[in-house]
């Protein structure tokens, strides 16, 4: 089974136990309850009505409760938000900034739901998948995230970059008070060395910085988009309007990629030089 298969399991399962959970549902089964209990001495256009006729009203009564639960496009989204958002656990990223940020994405994104709701037809589809491309964003906004809280708990990069730039003072020292060629050589070697690590460490700092700047953006990129999604109206005019957000996001996409590729890089040549 698929991961889109899975998702849609796990949607149209959270649809029926909230149209189980409804006080429509609930009442159904009681009434039918009760008339099944006590209303049996009753006939209807000349049948004797069994108690188990009750059951089976109420079956009918509550199937067509579901199905109208399952149907709605403002219960599915809702739901299909719920399961999205149950991907991300944001109470694990440590960095405080970068947790409300996130936090701050979602609300927006639901915002963005509730936004979409308000319109019919094509314009509706058509922001249901910005919304769906805003999806993305998030992802991308939570790898970023945990990038930093990676750096940020990693003792290791924290000591060297600590250590780091006194080794290569100590070891040009040596180099300029060594006589023989055959050590010095090696010290220079090691220098060699020490300043490849610098440079991977300086990458590896700037890398986060980026990082948290991309986040930075992001968020307020989101705010714009979401902004303008408010604006938008129900003329058909607005579809052109409504593709170019679609544009706005992918393209902010592709950069929150660029950003994870570029730290994947730096990250990489760092566990080389290691």
């Amino acid at each position: 089974m698929s991961e889109k298969q899975k998702v849609r399991e796990r949607v149209m399962l959270t649809l029926i136990r909230h149209a189980l959970l409804r006080w429509e549902s609930l009442a159904t089964i009681l009434i039918t309850a009760i008339l099944f209990l006590f209303v049996n001495d009753i006939s209807v256009a000349g049948i004797e009505w069994q108690p188990w006729f009750w059951l089976i009203l109420g079956a009918i009564a509550e199937g067509t409760l579901i199905a109208s639960t399952v149907t709605d496009p403002e219960e599915v989204d809702a739901a299909m938000s719920a399961e999205f958002e149950n991907q991300f656990d944001t109470a694990q990223i440590k960095n405080r900034v970068s947790r409300e940020r996130l936090r701050s994405a979602f609300e927006y994104r639901r915002n963005m739901l509730q936004l979409v709701n308000r319109h019919k037809g094509a314009m509706r589809v058509s922001l249901r998948q910005t919304v769906s491309d805003i999806n993305d964003w998030i992802m991308h906004m939570y790898e970023l995230a945990h990038h930093i809280d990676a750096f940020e708990n990693n003792e290791l990069v924290e000591r060297d970059r600590r250590q780091v730039p006194q080794q290569i003072e100590k070891v040009k020292i040596r180099i300029d008070r060594e006589s023989d060629p055959q050590l010095r050589g090696d010290l220079e070697n090691q220098l060699r060395q020490l300043e490849q690590q610098q440079i991977n460490l300086d990458a590896t700092v700037n890398s986060i910085k980026r990082a948290e700047i991309q986040l930075e953006s992001t968020l307020s990129s989101l705010g714009t988009i979401y902004a303008q999604m408010s604006h938008l109206g129900t003329k058909e005019v607005d579809s052109s309007r409504a593709q170019r957000l679609r544009l706005e996001i992918q393209d902010e996409v592709s950069s929150l990629q660029d950003t994870l590729d570029a730290m994947d890089e730096v990250q990489s040549q760092r566990l080389m030089l290691n």
